[in-house]
């Protein structure tokens, strides 16, 4: 049997090569900003800087319309190069003036591990216009085990990050001084990153840069790619050919080959890798199969699980290359595909339903979409035209 019927011998880790480790830059100035024409003057020393990098502090608050904890905002660091400031987002109630420096799309603003932040921030009517997520960076090189602030520091500069401040109560006031340090220095340490990252994985940085320009798709597949959709992807398809947005099978194969070209972002590849294969859509295997040599984890993870998902058992001699992947996510993908490969009962191609007006629900049937596919598939079908009857 194959190599990966074994998942226990497979060792953990990374396991490729790391640059030599960077210098941290000496400390800089670190500012306490409490009152309105103090943050004045911090936006006005920002506008200058093309950088800025970005944490936030909150605590968990009682949301007004229900018993529900919401996140608050306690803290927000901006630090640039020399500098850092430490804004107090509990005294200053009004943070309308750092909306010119994090929603202005000419500079750009980096955050580790992007999703809470921004959530916290928009709810104080800040939105990042230009960012790079440098925790999706990390994974996307080294994986996500690896991809935390205190293990990428200890990769890139050989420092332990020190966390024992990490669950402290942000809401008191005065903060001691070591606080505002401890708060200060996450930003500090997130710039220091960008510029290594820039230096040894310009290239792989660049894919993740997110601005407010995406790339076009067909619009019944860009909720799949923000991650938005609510519905599954038969359902959807099913309503997007109610509203005349898909016409047919061929449209579905082409709207997903167009977008698989075009799209840069791994993210948003990846989740288009899992839309390609919920719809076992098979004849897109030839457009998957470079992604095995992507430059990013995401990718090569990505698409071994689709080809393993949708029995592309021609890309088995590719897939298997993966298991000496130095990304342990990629090689789990991997030896989780060859698995799926060798299964006996490969996953069969999904008919496509559609909803006519009085709520009768049909389903498309269509040919054997590659020689991928088998003799029982056929037979499944013919099954369900005979209860269908």
């Amino acid at each position: 049997m194959a190599e990966s019927d074994n998942l226990d011998n497979m060792q953990p880790g990374y396991l490729g090569p790391t640059p030599p480790p960077g210098q941290l830059p000496p400390r800089g100035e670190r500012l306490w900003v409490e009152h309105p024409e103090q943050l004045l003057q911090a936006v006005s020393r920002l506008q200058q800087s093309r950088i800025i990098a970005i944490d936030a502090e909150f605590t968990q608050g009682r949301s007004r319309n229900s018993a529900s904890t919401v996140p608050r905002l306690a803290l927000l660091q901006l630090a640039i190069d020399k500098q850092c400031f430490v804004i107090d987002a509990l005294r200053l109630h009004d943070l309308s003036p750092l909306a010119s420096v994090i929603g202005n799309p000419e500079q750009i603003i980096l955050l580790h591990g992007a999703g809470a932040d921004i959530r916290v921030m928009a709810e104080r009517g800040l939105h990042v216009a230009h960012y790079f997520d440098l925790e999706a960076t990390c994974r996307s090189i080294f994986g996500q085990h690896e991809s935390s602030l205190a293990a990428m520091l200890q990769r890139a500069f050989h420092i332990r990050l020190d966390k024992s401040l990490q669950r402290t109560d942000w809401t008191r006031r005065p903060l001691p001084p070591a606080m505002i340090a401890y708060a200060a220095r996450d930003a500090e340490v997130t710039l220091a990153l960008y510029y290594w990252l820039d230096k040894h994985y310009h290239a792989i940085l660049q894919l993740h840069e997110n601005t407010d320009t995406i790339e076009p798709v067909a619009p019944w597949i860009e909720p799949f790619l923000r991650g938005t959709s609510h519905t599954s992807a038969e359902v959807a398809i099913a309503e997007a050919r109610t509203r005349g947005l898909i016409r047919n099978k061929a449209q579905i194969y082409a709207d997903c080959r167009a977008a698989l070209s075009s799209i840069i972002h791994p993210m948003r590849r990846n989740r288009l890798l899992r839309l390609i294969t919920d719809l076992s859509l098979v004849q897109l295997a030839p457009e998957i199969m470079p992604l095995l040599n992507a430059p990013t984890s995401d990718e090569r993870a990505g698409s071994a699980r689709a080809l393993g998902r949708l029995g592309i058992r021609s890309a088995r001699e590719a897939v298997e290359a993966l298991l000496q992947d130095p990304v342990q996510d990629v090689r789990k993908s991997a030896q989780t595909a060859l698995r799926n490969l060798d299964d006996r009962h490969p996953r069969h191609q999904r008919p496509l339903s559609s909803k006519a007006a009085n709520g009768a629900r049909s389903w498309i049937l269509d040919e054997p979409a590659s020689s991928e596919q088998s003799d029982e598939d056929n037979d499944w079908k013919a099954r369900l035209r005979s209860m269908m009857g």
